[in-house]
C-alpha cells in the first residue's frame, strides 16, 4: 500500500497536471503544511528553526551576497529522494510560493540562495543528494547535482585511473550549478565543456514530474545543458560521459613579471595557445605587474619540453618548470596548491573572509601589445584585481553554436574573468568602481554585439528580468540574455515555453518564456 505521503504527492500533481495555477497571494502556511505532509520535517529548516542560519550559509560562498537586508527564504528543504523535490515544487506550485535551487553555492550574484527583491520563496538545496556512480566498463557516471566537483572527481579516480572528466577547477563547486551553465576547465581544449559529454539527466519540471531525456524531449535536454540553472526545473542528476587519461600528466606555473617582457609573452600566448595540439592547455592568470602561465599537459615532461621549444619558446619553459603528476592529483594541485591531498578535494567548506564580484568577456581578435601595456597599468592601481585568461581552440571549439545552449566556440581565442576582492571591513566601492571601469576600458578589445560573457560567472550588471503579467519579459531579458546565449536565446525561451509557459522556475537571469509561433 503506497504511503499516506506518496498520496498526497499524487493527488497534488494530477491537481497541478490538470488546472494552471491562479496567482494569489504566498499563503506561507499553506505551503508549509504541504510540504510537511510529504517530507519529513527533519528535512524542513523554517525561520524559526534553531539551524536555519547555520544551514543556509552553509553553502554561501560569497559574503557579500549575505547581510542583514538579505531577503531569506521562508524555508530550506534539504531533499534526500526526488519524491522531496517533486513535493517541493507541488506544494509551492499550489499556494504560490516559488523556488530557488541550490547545489554549491557558487552563484556569483547568489541567486540559487537570495531573491534581490522582496519576494516570498523557498530554497531546494540538493546538499543531501550527492552520490556517484561510475561505470568503469561503459565509461560513464550518475552524478547527482548536491555532489562537488572534488567529489565527482574523486568517485572516479577511485573506480579507475585512466578516466577522468572535463570540468572545473574548483572542487567545492556544485555539479548542478556548473554542468547547467556549460562548465570549462583545463581539459576543454582535449574534450570541450562538461556538457558536451552530458549523455542523459533527470529533470523535475513545473508540473512536479520526474523526467528522463526522452520524456523531457529533445529541446528541453539541449535547454539544460549550458542555459543556465533554475528556468527549467530541477535537473537532479546526469550521466556523463567519462574521458581517458594518461597514467601521468605534466602541470606548469611559470610566473612572469613585466620586467621580466610578460607584455610580448603575452601577445605571443594569446596567438599560439588557442592554435597548440588539444593535448596542451596553458591559461594565465594576471595580477599586479606579474603574469602566471598555468598549465596542464596531458603527457610527459620529456614530451612537452620540444612542443614547448618549437611553438611557445618566447615563456623559456625548462624541466625545472614539470611537476608530473596523475590526473587526480592535478586537481587539488591546481586550485589548492602543490601542499594539498587528492583527499582535500573532499573539504566542501570555504572560506567566508573575503568578498568579490566578477564579470567576464570573450576576445576573438588578438588584443594589440600597446593595450596590453594598458592592461596592466590598470593591474597597478590601487584597489585592483585580476584577471584570468583561458584559451579556447581544439574540441571546444570545433562543436556548433547551436549544439548545446553554451554557444561559445568557434572563433573564440579565449575567455576573460575579471574578478575582484575585498575584506569585511572595506565597504568594496573602491574595488567594485576599479571592476567597472576597467570592464569599459575593455570594450574595444573583446566581442561585440553582442557582447559575450559566460553565465557560470554571472553578473547582474548585465541586466535583469523584468515582470510582465506575473511572466518575465522576452524583450527585457534579451538585453542580458544574448550576451550569454547569442544566437541560442530565443530557442531557450521556446524551450522554457515548453515546459514551464507560466515561468514558475525564475530569478533575476532566468530565461523568459516563449510560446512557439503557430
Amino acid at each position: 500500500m503506497a504511503s499516506s505521503r506518496t498520496l498526497v504527492l499524487a493527488v497534488l500533481i494530477s491537481f497541478l497536471s490538470c488546472y494552471a495555477p491562479v496567482p494569489s497571494l504566498a499563503s506561507s502556511d499553506g505551503f508549509l503544511k504541504c510540504l510537511s505532509a510529504a517530507i519529513p520535517k527533519q528535512l524542513l529548516y523554517t525561520q524559526s528553526s534553531p539551524s536555519f542560519t547555520s544551514v543556509l550559509v552553509s553553502s554561501i560562498r560569497n559574503p557579500r551576497l549575505f547581510t542583514p537586508t538579505t531577503v531569506r527564504p521562508l524555508v530550506i528543504v534539504t531533499p534526500t529522494n526526488a519524491s522531496h523535490v517533486q513535493a517541493a515544487v507541488v506544494c509551492g506550485r499550489q499556494n504560490d510560493v516559488r523556488i530557488r535551487v541550490r547545489s554549491g553555492g557558487h552563484d556569483y550574484e547568489g541567486l540559487s540562495y537570495r531573491s534581490v527583491r522582496p519576494e516570498v520563496f523557498a530554497v531546494v538545496d540538493l546538499v543531501n543528494l550527492r552520490s556517484v556512480s561510475v561505470d568503469q566498463k561503459t565509461a560513464t557516471a550518475w552524478v547527482d547535482s548536491g555532489a562537488t566537483l572534488g567529489e565527482l572527481y574523486y568517485a572516479i579516480s577511485k573506480a579507475s585511473k585512466q578516466l577522468g572528466f572535463p570540468a572545473g577547477l574548483c572542487p567545492t563547486v556544485g555539479v548542478g550549478g556548473h554542468f547547467s551553465g556549460g562548465g570549462f576547465g583545463m581539459l576543454l581544449r582535449k574534450y570541450g565543456v562538461a556538457i558536451d559529454n552530458v549523455l542523459d539527466a533527470t529533470l523535475v519540471d513545473a508540473k512536479g514530474r520526474l523526467l528522463d531525456k526522452q520524456a523531457m524531449g529533445a529541446d528541453v535536454f539541449w535547454a539544460i545543458r549550458g542555459g543556465g540553472g533554475e528556468s527549467f526545473g530541477i535537473v537532479l542528476s546526469w550521466k556523463v560521459k567519462l574521458v581517458p587519461v594518461p597514467p601521468t600528466v605534466t602541470m606548469f606555473s611559470v610566473p612572469k613579471s613585466v620586467n621580466e617582457g610578460a607584455v610580448d609573452i603575452l601577445t605571443k600566448w594569446q596567438e599560439v595557445a588557442p592554435a597548440l595540439p588539444d593535448d596542451l592547455f596553458i591559461r594565465v592568470v594576471i595580477q599586479k605587474q606579474v603574469a602566471d602561465f598555468q598549465s596542464m599537459y596531458l603527457g610527459t615532461c620529456d614530451t612537452l619540453l620540444p612542443l614547448m621549444s618549437s611553438r611557445f619558446p618566447e615563456l623559456g619553459f625548462n624541466r625545472s618548470h614539470c611537476k608530473e603528476m596523475s590526473w587526480i592529483q592535478s586537481v587539488p594541485y591546481i586550485y589548492l596548491g602543490s601542499t594539498a591531498t587528492v583527499e582535500d578535494i573532499l573539504n566542501r567548506t570555504t572560506s567566508l573572509d573575503t568578498f568579490n564580484k566578477a564579470t567576464s568577456d570573450y576576445v576573438r581578435q588578438s588584443i594589440p601589445k600597446d593595450v596590453w601595456v594598458q592592461i596592466f597599468a590598470w593591474l597597478a592601481k590601487p584597489n585592483a584585481g585580476l584577471m584570468i585568461t583561458d584559451p579556447y581552440g581544439g574540441k571546444i571549439s570545433s562543436i556548433p553554436e547551436s549544439a548545446t545552449a553554451f554557444p561559445h566556440r568557434g572563433g573564440v581565442l579565449f575567455n576573460i574573468q575579471y574578478m575582484n576582492f575585498w575584506s569585511a571591513a572595506t565597504d568594496g566601492s573602491a574595488q567594485t568602481k576599479w571592476l567597472k571601469d576597467f570592464y569599459a576600458f575593455m570594450g574595444p578589445y573583446v566581442s561585440k554585439n553582442p557582447r559575450q560573457a559566460y553565465v557560470n560567472y554571472r553578473d547582474l550588471d548585465l541586466g535583469e528580468n523584468v515582470i510582465v503579467g506575473n511572466v518575465s519579459s522576452y524583450q527585457a531579458g534579451k538585453v542580458w540574455g544574448e550576451k550569454y546565449y547569442k544566437g541560442n536565446f530565443q530557442r531557450l525561451a521556446m524551450a522554457k515555453g515548453q515546459v514551464d509557459p507560466s515561468d514558475y522556475f525564475r530569478n533575476e537571469q532566468s530565461i523568459p518564456p516563449l510560446a512557439a509561433s503557430k
